[in-house]
């Protein structure tokens, strides 16, 4: 009997390792190695550092385009930035170059770039419209998600889309063969309604199997094994506007928020309350859950403050920590679209020592984030 009992205790126990770490675990049980220790490393920077990101750094900056081995955030801070984001949008289409204008190719040769550098990759997909043909931001009709879902008149359009996407992925390699490991915010923002997927375009069930579907498919079906999956609504008044179309943990391997600075000092403390709002409750779901989180989209649109990057950012995200805070792009071609300060710009010095802080990290902080 006390043998027995000792095996049931046992049992017990190996029953309770397996629920505790279940949450640690990526979505894809097939996940490459670099991408399980890619997860790993970024599990064990949670509450510790913060790394800092700038969508397209490489790319192209104020006044500049396609510059080997350059960024603005390289040309004043002299490093470049842990985090880059990349934009695929009319990649589904089969275009050459991004909404944005930057090939395709050199998206791919960067991206490659920025992992031997031992950088983060995230990426971002601002998709057409499939059912209007319009843009993302075509908010024309209410049915466009509905169309797109197993048995909607455009689904088979959209697997299409997902074939090109998934092909994109999986040519993201290294002379060595092995897979990029790509964190995907797939469907942002949904908690506004300027995209066709916002929250008053297709209702919560609709969301919710978009965004499943979409996992499952470059998951299962083309055996996409090297993504990190991210969740991340715009603005939240609380937890439950912050879930409401949480497709579910075993589908989101990271939860995100995007959130900007609009204006200046004048709503600083406002922006810093929001941010602080969610990164709260961010940090305790991460804690029950065993989930990452981090700030996937945020900045002021030309850096009104020129303290903001300490006297703002910092002190809305210090005290928790997301493993990273991602500015947006300064625009090559638009010279008044920027969100990290260039050469001569008033913020500078305050950026130089945001850089510095010691639990903000750059690219020459970390060798590599994938063994």
């Amino acid at each position: 009997m006390k043998r027995l009992m000792n095996i049931f205790c046992l049992a017990g126990m190996m029953l309770l390792v397996s629920f505790a770490g279940q949450g640690q675990r990526l979505n894809d049980a097939k996940a490459t190695v670099q991408t399980k220790a890619f997860y790993k490393n970024l599990m064990s920077l949670q509450g510790k550092k913060i790394l800092f990101g700038h969508q397209d750094a490489t790319a192209y900056g104020i006044a500049w385009k396609y510059e080997k081995n350059q960024s603005d955030v390289k040309k004043v801070t002299g490093d470049f930035p842990a985090v880059y984001g990349w934009e695929l949008g009319h990649l589904e289409l089969g275009d050459s170059t991004s909404i944005d204008d930057v090939r395709f190719s050199k998206i791919r040769q960067l991206i490659l770039e920025a992992y031997a550098r031992g950088g983060v990759n995230t990426i971002s997909w601002h998709l057409k419209n499939p059912l209007t043909g319009g843009s993302s931001w075509d908010v024309s009709s209410g049915e466009v998600v509905r169309s797109i879902l197993p048995g909607g008149e455009k689904h088979e359009l959209y697997k299409i889309w997902l074939n090109r996407l998934a092909a994109f992925f999986n040519s993201l390699k290294t002379p060595s063969g092995v897979l990029v490991p790509v964190l995907f915010r797939p469907f942002h923002e949904h908690t506004g309604s300027w995209f066709w997927w916002g929250q008053k375009l297709c209702s919560r069930e609709e969301y919710i199997s978009l965004y499943r579907f979409t996992v499952t498919y470059l998951r299962d079906v083309k055996k996409v094994h090297h993504l990190i999956y991210i969740y991340s609504p715009d603005y939240v008044a609380d937890e439950a506007a912050y879930f409401g179309r949480y497709p579910g943990d075993q589908y989101v391997d990271i939860l995100g928020q995007d959130l900007y600075h609009r204006g200046g000092e004048e709503t600083a403390a406002q922006y810093i309350s929001d941010v602080q709002r969610v990164m709260r409750m961010l940090q305790q779901y991460s804690k029950e859950h065993k989930k990452l989180f981090v700030f996937s989209e945020t900045g002021a649109d030309q850096i009104p403050m020129k303290n903001w990057f300490t006297e703002v950012l910092y002190k809305a995200i210090s005290e928790y920590k997301p493993v990273y805070v991602l500015v947006w792009r300064n625009a090559y071609e638009n010279p008044v679209h920027f969100y990290a300060p260039f050469p001569g710009h008033p913020a500078c010095s305050n950026f130089i020592r945001f850089s510095k802080l010691p639990d903000v990290v750059f690219q020459k902080k970390i060798s590599s984030m994938y063994k």
